[in-house]
């Protein structure tokens, strides 16, 4: 069976050196869970790295970006925009959603709760699906900032215990970054800057 190697990453924030080492290894599919800046700024500059990797490139907006900028960005830099899109890999389905929930911090890429369940609602017929999501799901190790304090979305996490990705990443949560954990049946992972290389069969 030929496999497709997905490589995921999250939160940059302007740290081309680390862009460029992730982009550095051999994968089928890139996807930048979001975070690429912060507050906006920088994105020509990230487009001109991630457009090393062409059209394998797809992008999430982060909080820190909005849907707009990336569109901008990934047509400007021949990429594929990934927000509230999907494609396929062999029989998966690869599906994605940008923004985070609300943030103490009023950044550009926030959805309510009820804006983000609608939003994955289209997500949930897809079989395998691997689901890419800036935000974490709330209460859990991925979202955990510290002892007692978690900042991730109860609509990602409903959407995960109802739907069960097999497989499921994020980032959003600095903190909490290189986790993984199970959530019934789905792998799910806050990949950070770590970035992750996931092999699919």
């Amino acid at each position: 069976m030929p496999t497709s190697k997905l490589l995921i990453f999250s939160d940059i924030h302007n740290d081309w050196k680390t862009l460029e080492r992730i982009l550095s290894v051999e994968a089928d599919f890139y996807i930048s869970a979001g975070d690429q800046v912060t507050w906006g700024r920088g994105l020509d500059r990230a487009g001109q790295i991630l457009k090393t990797r062409g059209d394998k490139v797809w992008v999430l907006p982060g909080n820190h970006e909005s849907e707009p900028q990336i569109a901008a960005m990934c047509q400007q830099s021949g990429l594929n925009n990934f927000h509230q899109r999907h494609f396929t890999a062999g029989a998966w389905r690869i599906a994605g959603l940008g923004y985070s929930n609300p943030t103490p911090f009023d950044t550009p890429g926030e959805y309510t709760e009820p804006q983000i369940a609608e939003r994955l609602a289209p997500f949930a017929d897809l079989h395998p699906l691997v689901l890419v999501c800036h935000a974490p799901p709330y209460g859990t190790a991925l979202d955990r900032v510290r002892p007692g304090l978690h900042a991730g979305s109860t609509a990602v996490r409903d959407f995960i215990q109802h739907c069960q990705p097999a497989h499921f990443f994020c980032g959003h949560i600095h903190e909490a970054e290189g986790v993984s954990i199970e959530i019934g049946r789905t792998r799910a992972h806050n990949v950070g800057k770590k970035a992750y290389l996931l092999e699919l069969e």
